[in-house]
């Protein structure tokens, strides 16, 4: 027993003595909210009437506000390629929205790669849009767990094409209430690791799918598809909420980075398919390099750690993948070559002035760059036109100045040519960097149905009044 006995005191004695080595800090924790076709007015904090958001408006108080936020093309999967990447899309094909075996090329690595590389749990609830391959699913591009559908628009209210993992789902009540629900148990279930999470809402795409209790609360509104949208719009908020409160219960709120824009526009345009969205004050709609196009609802919030406030200086979502590496501490390889940067010295007043020299934008005979207040546009003439949608050619370049014309409607060009042809070169320059588009560049682009999209038979009660 003495030849025993001694050496475990000892080892007591040397444990006691030992320095306490205190766990790593937790990284924060990092939220993308993602809205599909949003109306650029269609938000409180917009100024909004007619459809109650209070909770992205409490977000937005007590966040920063971007006033002039964009995204980089004008088209639901294009957008999202863009703000998983941090890349101008056009730089590797993603020019317009995958059918078949198109989806987010495999040379391309997404946030979810590159977060949980570094030890997130990440997760991906609601629309993919970026490939139905095998290859291409989610749980192949980083992310741990999904819930959701691979297309670019579903049925509200059928399961049919709505997955967990690679499992197709067999019930369904509402695709926005069903995703509300998912991200607060992801968020639940992982309270205690640090978790990325991108929450891509298929509100307010078409088709335009309601439930009876919301629809009655707008029955006020004559027209039935802005009822319907409102309706919508309404459930993507109260399912916002309904996370927004789980963060809170689970004690996260200072550590979570959480973010939201819409992928585009709303689809305003004559002749395509509308939603029931508004742009106002600007013009243009989705499809289009139009700001209506491209200038959407964007938030950044991060309490006790970003003053809440407005940004006003020109910002574009490949710059949340940037922003949301940096607050988890990932260092950025110049390999990767990102288009977008870090915001985060921007919003703290580390550094001032404007976070890029220019924004581009390239949309097959589209195209539009931005420089300080003005923009050089050109843009499908369908924008302009009442005439139901018949095939108009894009325009000539239109430069305006945006500081004093939101609404694009004073073309400079001919006052101003040397801004006009100043531009076009740095766009040229721009443009030669590119490569062809992998696919598509037809003027009425599919938006990616898949099964449950929408069902020739819908049940009555369910659909707009």
């Amino acid at each position: 027993m003495k030849h025993t006995l001694v050496p475990r005191v000892a080892l007591l004695l040397a444990a006691a003595s030992a320095p306490i080595t205190a766990a790593p800090p937790q990284k924060p924790n990092i939220l993308f909210i993602v809205g599909d076709d949003m109306g650029y007015a269609d938000v409180g904090f917009h100024r909004c009437k007619d459809i109650p958001t209070p909770n992205l408006d409490r977000l937005a108080a007590g966040g920063v506000r971007f006033t002039n936020g964009y995204v980089s093309g004008p088209y639901c999967s294009p957008s999202r390629a863009g703000l998983m990447t941090g890349r101008y899309q056009t730089r590797f094909g993603h020019e317009f929205n995958p059918s078949g075996s198109n989806g987010l090329p495999l040379t391309e690595t997404t946030i979810a790669d590159r977060l949980k590389s570094t030890g997130y749990v990440t997760g991906i609830v609601g629309k993919w849009h970026l490939g139905s391959l095998p290859e291409m699913h989610p749980q192949k591009r980083g992310f741990d767990e999904f819930f959701g559908f691979l297309g670019g628009a579903h049925s509200y209210f059928e399961a049919a094409g709505v997955l967990r993992g690679n499992e197709q789902v067999n019930e369904l009540d509402y695709t926005t209430d069903a995703f509300g629900r998912e991200a607060v148990s992801f968020i639940e279930r992982h309270k205690a690791e640090q978790w990325f999470l991108y929450l891509a809402f298929n509100a307010v795409h078409t088709p335009m799918h309601a439930t009876d209790d919301r629809l009655a609360k707008f029955e006020g509104i004559a027209d039935k598809e802005r009822r319907a949208y409102d309706a919508m719009m309404l459930a993507m908020d109260e399912a916002i909420g309904r996370v927004q409160k789980a963060i809170a219960e689970a004690g996260l709120e200072n550590r979570t980075l959480i973010t939201f824009i819409s992928d585009n526009g709303g689809p305003t345009m004559p002749g395509v398919t509308v939603n029931g969205s508004r742009n106002d004050p600007l013009r243009g709609s989705k499809r289009t390099t139009l700001e209506g196009g491209i200038r959407v609802p964007f938030v950044v919030s991060w309490p006790t750690h970003l003053k809440p406030g407005v940004f006003e200086q020109p910002a574009i979502q490949l710059d949340l993948h940037a922003t949301a590496l940096a607050v988890a501490g990932v260092e950025v390889s110049p390999e990767w070559k990102l288009d977008g940067v870090n915001l985060l010295p921007f919003l703290t007043g580390e550094k001032s002035g404007p976070p890029h020299d220019a924004l581009y934008w390239r949309f097959g005979e589209q195209m539009a760059i931005r420089t300080g207040d003005y923009k050089l546009v050109r843009y499908d003439s369908n924008a302009d036109t009442r005439s139901g949608g018949r095939n108009q050619p894009v325009t000539t370049p239109r430069l305006y100045n945006l500081s004093t014309d939101i609404g694009e409607t004073k073309d400079l060009s001919q006052e101003m040519p040397e801004k006009a042809k100043e531009l076009q070169a740095k766009w040229g320059a721009w443009n030669a960097t590119l490569v062809k588009p992998l696919w598509g560049g037809g003027k009425r682009e599919s938006d990616g149905a898949e099964p449950g999209s929408a069902p020739r038979k819908q049940r009555k009660k369910h659909r707009a009044q």
